[in-house]
């Protein structure tokens, strides 16, 4: 898959060249390519905003620059679909990070400052809102809505690996232990101990279960409503 962003900040992005993006990368399952907003502008100071039509504070993208940083990235990444980060967007989920793994390519734009030309919605398949809350920019969202998507392009991690993340089926993950069996007078529970693994898996899933219960009721409701 290839992930176009479109930043006026692309060094930001540093690291999205760590870890499994990286060896995906080196794989070749992954490629991502930055564009610097401020390279589409038209005047020597390089202005990618203005002030609003109507008055009020802040800035505002203008559009001419985001339109032309998309049409040289659908250039190049034809298939790709376009998505804004944007408080105003749906909120990204786990199935909408399934949603766009099967996408053979995703254009991202950064929003920033006040907010983005209206008209530049024109061109946009989807307006994507991390949480409710606010950020300085729209580079952090970009980078979630990367790594999220990516490690489930196949391939990219072994095939169990993403099978038993929290979210998946409306469950938080179980509680998990590793060496040394006791540390602090604290030990690890004594079924995962046994080596009968039908025994362990129902553990696991009464303690997804309960997990999520406590932790998270909307999402227990939502369990119980499919399970039923």
């Amino acid at each position: 898959m290839r992930i176009d962003i479109i930043t006026i900040f692309p060094g930001m992005f540093a690291p999205l060249e760590q870890s499994i993006l990286k060896r995906a990368a080196e794989k070749k399952l992954l490629e991502i390519k930055l564009w610097d907003l401020r390279d589409f502008t038209q005047d020597k100071h390089r202005k990618v905003d203005d002030t609003a039509y109507g008055g009020g504070k802040g800035m505002v993208f203008r559009c001419e620059p985001v339109f032309n940083a998309v049409s040289r990235a659908k250039n190049e990444n034809p298939c790709g679909k376009v998505i804004i980060t944007s408080p105003q967007g749906s909120l990204f989920t786990q199935e909408a990070a399934k949603k766009f793994s099967r996408e053979q390519g995703l254009i991202i734009i950064c929003g920033h400052y006040e907010g983005i030309d209206e008209r530049v919605f024109s061109i946009v398949d989807y307006e994507v809102s991390i949480g409710d809350y606010v950020l300085t920019g729209g580079e952090l969202p970009a980078m979630v809505i990367t790594d999220c998507v990516a490690r489930l392009i196949p391939g990219v991690l072994p095939k169990e690996a993403s099978v038993d993340d929290s979210f998946n089926g409306c469950l938080l993950d179980w509680p998990c232990y590793t060496k040394p069996e006791v540390f602090n007078g604290l030990r690890v529970p004594e079924i995962l101990l046994s080596g009968n693994h039908k025994k362990i898996a129902e553990w696991r899933c009464k303690q997804a279960e309960e997990r999520t219960r406590k932790k998270r009721p909307d999402l227990y409701k939502k369990y119980l409503k499919e399970k039923s």
